[in-house]
C-alpha cells in the first residue's frame, strides 16, 4: 500500500514514549495501604514493555485538536489502564488461558489467579480515579468518564470479550465477527481518539471523524492481530502465537483465508485514512499510524 509511511508515526512514537512511561510509573507508586504483592502484581503488567498505540490515540488525537499533550496525558494513562486491567483478565485461565504477555509471564503465572484478578480490578477502578481528578474542567472530566465507562462496558469491551469466548468457527459468519471485534478490540480505540477530541473541547464534527477512524482503525488491527496468530513470531510477538487455531476460535483468516483477511485490512485502512482529512496536516501522525498497523510484526 502506498501514500503514507510509518516512519513519522515511529519518530512520534519513540519520542514520546518515554514520557507514557514516566507517567504510568509515577501512577503506579502507592501509599502503604496498598498491599506489596497488589503493587507489584499491578506494575508487573502495566509497565510490561508495550506498544502503548491506544495512549499514543489520545495525544495524537488531542493535539491533532488542538490541546496540549501534557493535558492529554492523564487520560492517555486512564485508557492504558483499562487496557491492561483487560489483559490481565484476558489471559485468566478461565478466559483464554495464556501464559505470557509482552514478553512477560502472564498476571497470573507470576502472583496467582486471585491476585492478577484483583490487579486487574484496581487498574480499572484507578482509570477513574484519574479521570475525575486530574482532568479539567470538571465537565469535561466527567463527560470523559462516561466516554471511558461505556468502551470499557457491557456493550462494548465486555460484552465482546463474551461473545468472543464463545465464538467458534463452526458457529459464526464475518457479520458476527466484525461485531465481536467492534466491541472487544475496537471499542478502546474509538475511546482513545474521542478522548482526545472531547479534552480539546472540539466540536462534534471532528469528533465523529476520530471516531469513524478508530472503528475501521480498530477492526483492521484485530485481522492483523488474527494474522500474526496464524503466521506470526512468538519471540517478536512477545506472547503465544497458534492458540486460535488450536481452539478452533473464529477468526478472520480461518473464516476468509489469509489473502483475503489481508485484503480488507489493506482496504479498511484506505478508508481510514479519508475520515482524517478534516484535520489536514494535523493528522499526519495517525495517518501514519494507521500505516504501522499494516506493517507491524508485534
Amino acid at each position: 500500500m502506498t501514500g503514507y509511511s510509518s516512519q513519522p508515526f515511529l519518530e512520534y512514537s519513540r519520542a514520546i514514549a518515554p514520557e507514557i512511561e514516566a507517567a504510568l510509573d509515577r501512577y503506579s507508586q502507592y501509599d502503604d495501604d496498598c498491599p506489596g504483592v497488589l503493587r507489584e502484581a499491578i506494575r508487573h503488567s502495566l509497565l510490561a514493555p508495550g506498544k502503548r498505540l491506544r495512549p499514543l490515540l489520545v495525544l495524537m488525537s488531542a493535539e491533532a485538536c488542538g490541546c496540549p499533550r501534557g493535558q492529554a496525558m492523564p487520560a492517555a494513562c486512564a485508557v492504558e489502564m483499562v487496557h491492561t486491567y483487560s489483559l490481565i483478565h484476558d489471559d485468566l485461565p478461565a478466559m483464554d488461558d495464556d501464559q505470557y504477555r509482552r514478553g512477560r509471564p502472564c498476571c497470573h503465572v507470576r502472583f496467582g489467579e486471585a491476585n492478577a484478578i484483583l490487579a486487574g480490578d484496581a487498574l480499572l477502578a484507578q482509570a477513574f480515579e484519574v479521570l475525575s481528578g486530574e482532568v479539567q474542567p470538571p465537565s469535561v472530566a466527567a463527560a470523559c468518564c462516561l466516554e471511558l465507562a461505556r468502551a470499557a462496558g457491557s456493550s462494548a469491551l465486555v460484552g465482546g470479550q463474551v461473545d468472543d469466548l464463545q465464538g467458534t468457527r463452526d458457529a459464526g459468519d464475518l457479520a458476527r465477527l466484525e461485531r465481536i471485534h467492534r466491541r472487544k478490540t475496537g471499542a478502546l480505540f474509538q475511546v482513545s481518539l474521542r478522548l482526545g477530541g472531547r479534552l480539546a473541547q472540539a466540536a462534534v464534527a471532528p469528533i465523529e471523524a476520530l471516531d469513524a477512524f478508530g472503528r475501521k482503525l480498530g477492526l483492521a488491527f484485530q485481522i492483523v492481530d488474527d494474522l500474526l496468530d496464524e503466521k506470526g513470531d512468538a519471540v517478536a510477538l512477545g506472547k503465544s502465537v497458534g492458540k486460535d487455531r488450536q481452539q478452533a476460535k473464529l477468526t478472520f483468516p480461518a473464516l476468509l483465508g489469509v489473502a483475503e483477511s489481508q485484503r480488507r485490512a489493506d482496504a479498511l485502512i484506505r478508508d481510514a485514512w479519508l475520515e482524517l482529512d478534516v484535520f489536514g496536516d494535523r493528522a499526519a501522525c495517525l495517518q501514519s499510524l494507521a500505516h504501522y498497523v499494516l506493517e507491524r510484526n508485534r
